[in-house]
């Protein structure tokens, strides 16, 4: 077997390890963004733990075969860069959409989200998402509230009895 077959293979390998492993995935077209705005993009995700490739079409399609996730070529065409995150399932679909919102040449194409195909739509909605330390504060002041109202209660009931009896 040639080398070049070999590469390809390993290649497509990693990509469908990459598809299975990642928490969220997020595939964008970079066509029209300038390489200051492209490396400025790669900074950003790298800073948020966020892997950012550019594969061949025909090598995603290949391993999107081997993971069942063929409901993504539809959107294998053109330029195609794919973000993967192993960590935060959010992190992604934020950074990218945040600089879509400043780079209009970036075009968010789809994702894959617990190894589901979601549309632009569903990758848009994610990135609104809080991060996850916002969703467990969140969660911690929803849980604190019942305390510190029943603390509450009964420090003014004790303040209460004290001026009766004073």
């Amino acid at each position: 077997m040639s080398s070049v077959l070999e590469q390809k293979q390993q290649m497509v390998a990693d990509i469908a390890t990459k598809l299975r492993d990642s928490k969220a995935t997020v595939v964008v077209d970079y066509r029209g963004l300038t390489v200051a705005a492209v490396t400025e993009l790669r900074k950003q995700l790298r800073e948020a733990g966020v892997e950012y490739k550019v594969y061949k079409n025909t090598l995603v399609r290949r391993a999107t075969a081997e993971t069942e996730l063929t409901a993504l070529d539809d959107h294998l065409t053109g330029p195609t860069a794919i973000a993967f995150s192993n960590e935060d399932a959010v992190a992604p679909a934020k950074v990218i959409n945040n600089f879509a919102k400043e780079n209009e040449a970036l075009e968010i194409k789809a994702g894959v989200f617990e190894g589901k195909v979601v549309g632009v739509d569903e990758v848009k909605a994610l990135a609104e998402l809080p991060s996850r330390e916002g969703l467990l504060s969140m969660l911690l002041s929803v849980l604190q509230a019942p305390m510190r109202n029943v603390a509450l209660a009964a420090k003014a009931v004790a303040d209460q009895k004290e001026e009766q009896g004073a």
